[in-house]
């Protein structure tokens, strides 16, 4: 297309574009995010379009892949527009019984619809899956609606009418009182509010003439996947964040920093920038006006401390990713020395929803000092894993039991960890606790960029909180001898209560530790990394005595502290553990009742998981 040189022949543009647009084509939507796409969406899309030539059905049926809608549990996922049918669990085998049913014909295929786990009733239609209906989708709404590849329809669905607006309108000064009357926090982590980082930024710009805004898309939690979606589903509404942002500060040039293991989420966004360079959305004099903005993309290498921001500029200089001591702040002194803004993908993709909608509308949505959304990927024992977003504010047990559909197998909740390995467990007798800021850091917990993990009674919490303190741990830039030596020790001591070697005055000896860490750390990774120990300390102490005086595991988890043992009066004799046991631990004649040697036993589980009898008991 050509270059767009000015805010009217945007306008025109988008209005020709919206003409053309018939909102009852039929189109199916595919999810093509990396979720589905691992499960074989893109073999069932190209298999689609296949299907739909072969069938000789009107030329004007899409086929469209798009980003995650969020709803991982079910898919691959297809949604048929206009009527909003929403397939779930949807294989290759399938393709050929939808072409011929619910194109060909106009019929619903039952065994592909959603249906509910308590009452087996299906449900037909995608706004009306219970997933959904608390969510309040304003940064994912359009994810799973749209190409992510096709500007035009972004466009079309009021895409980059914020930035002509601010360009054609607003000052500099009113872009930042905008996002202040708002009330946006930062989404990556501390919450810190967001005009105040720009305000600061924008001062030190003035002062020094040049600056640099940055996206921190090193997403390296366990199990999130946030913002990897919104840049898979959505590139454009982050480059018109940033590009709004650079203007309120005064910048001309930015860089997304994204970790390397997102190949999709960067082939994605290569091409949004690429065709915002040749629309006239980026680069020299946007849309006719005097500002100028050039996008960049960083690779990082997968360092978990490199989401720490001065470990983050470090990479992009090309040196070693480790923190710095702070001040002077980013804002202050930041990349190559110059004022610099950092701020994560979701809060760049908010900002201009705040622009289009107004800041009275975003502001009254969440509690008085959490305003907006706040997307969790939600993972674990939980029966819908999936991307959701909500208002903030909302209860644990609307997120676990409502949006999240409960526990796997009727069993009970026992914990919630939120803010991804850095946060905080909160058990479930705080599950009507609202999800804001202040609520979390008052249970020891932190929002975090929005990993949320659900833990069932079948989970050890020691064990549990030894895995967070191993990722943190192997992730320490080693820099600092707080987080280096403090993170080792801590783990050290988790290893030897879970293996039974406990010994009286550990639980102190974590907490006194894990203090220290926190208050003498150089940068957030090690000042949170001790919050999973001391907060399952806090509500789950007894499961850390039981370990350490009664020598015993209650969740029947930790090796060293369990036995497997064979019911004699439930066992046929089979044999079928015994074939299974990898270190031929198990003895036993045909139809005769088999034992297990403890000595050989390595307490892998594979007989228990393979016994059709029940006949397998652990103590």
């Amino acid at each position: 297309m050509n270059r767009l040189d000015t805010i009217e022949q945007f306008q025109t543009w988008r209005q020709t574009l919206n003409g053309e647009i018939d909102e009852n084509r039929r189109r199916l939507l595919v999810c093509d995010g990396t979720g589905c796409r691992a499960l074989g969406s893109r073999q069932i899309l190209l298999s689609l379009q296949e299907a739909i030539q072969r069938a000789k059905l009107d030329a004007s049926i899409e086929v469209v892949g798009t980003g995650c809608p969020g709803f991982c549990e079910c898919g691959p996922l297809i949604t048929i527009y206009p009527q909003r049918v929403s397939y779930q669990k949807v294989t290759l085998e399938d393709v050929s019984e939808i072409v011929a049913k619910s194109l060909v014909g106009d019929e619903v295929i039952e065994r592909l619809l959603y249906h509910d786990p308590q009452t087996g009733a299906s449900i037909k239609n995608e706004p009306d899956l219970p997933f959904y209906e608390k969510q309040e989708r304003i940064v994912l709404d359009f994810n799973g609606r749209m190409d992510p590849h096709s500007l035009e329809e972004y466009v079309s669905l009021g895409g980059f009418t914020a930035l002509a607006q601010v360009l054609d309108s607003m000052s500099p000064d009113q872009v930042i009182e905008q996002i202040k009357a708002a009330g946006l926090r930062g989404r990556g982590g501390a919450g810190f509010p967001t005009a105040i980082k720009w305000r600061l930024c924008r001062d030190n710009v003035l002062k020094e003439g040049t600056g640099y805004i940055i996206c921190n898309a090193d997403e390296g939690d366990p199990g999130a996947f946030m913002d990897r979606s919104i840049m898979e589903g959505n590139p454009n509404t982050v480059i018109e964040g940033m590009t709004i942002g650079a203007y309120a500060m005064g910048v001309n040039q930015g860089y997304v920093y994204i970790r390397g293991e997102y190949p999709l989420a960067v082939d994605t966004l290569k091409d949004a920038i690429r065709q915002a360079n040749e629309a006239g959305f980026l680069g020299e004099k946007i849309l006719g006006s005097d500002f100028s903005f050039h996008l960049d993309i960083r690779l990082g290498a997968g360092a978990f401390v490199c989401g720490e921001e001065t470990a983050l500029m470090a990479s992009i200089e090309g040196r070693i990713g480790e923190p710095r001591p702070r001040p002077p702040y980013p804002a202050q002194e930041g990349l190559w020395g110059k004022p610099t803004n950092i701020n994560n993908v979701k809060t760049w993709a908010t900002v201009p929803i705040i622009l289009r909608k107004g800041a009275a509308w975003y502001a009254g949505i969440g509690t008085e000092n959490s305003k907006g959304t706040m997307i969790f990927s939600v993972v674990g024992n939980i029966n819908n894993t999936g991307l959701v977003e909500v208002p903030m504010g909302i209860t644990l047990r609307e997120l676990v039991y409502d949006i999240g559909g409960g526990i796997p197998n009727g069993k009970a909740l026992k914990a919630v960890q939120i803010g991804g390995p850095s946060g905080g467990c909160i058990p479930a007798e705080h599950l009507d606790v609202p999800v804001d800021y202040e609520s979390l850091k008052s249970l020891g917990a932190i929002m975090g960029s929005g990993g949320m993990v659900i833990a069932d009674e079948d989970t050890c919490m020691v064990d549990f909180a030894r895995y967070f303190m191993a990722f943190t741990q192997e992730e320490s830039c080693g820099k600092c001898v707080p987080c280096r030596v403090g993170t080792k020790a801590m783990l050290n001591t988790l290893e030897r209560i879970c293996a039974g070697e406990g010994q009286p005055g550990d639980v102190e000896y974590l907490e006194e530790l894990g203090e220290e860490i926190k208050r003498a750390s150089l940068c957030g990774l090690g000042q949170t990394a001790p919050n999973p120990v001391l907060s399952t300390i806090r509500y789950f102490r007894d499961e850390y005595e039981a370990h350490i005086v009664d020598k015993t595991c209650p969740a029947k988890v930790c090796k060293g502290l369990i036995t497997y043992s064979v019911i004699p009066e439930n066992c046929t004799g089979c044999m079928v553990c015994m074939r299974n046991c990898p270190v031929e631990a198990i003895q036993g004649a045909k139809q005769e009742v088999h034992t297990i040697d403890p000595d050989k036993c390595t307490r892998c589980g594979m007989c228990m998981s393979v016994c059709k009898f029940d006949a397998i008991m652990v103590t």
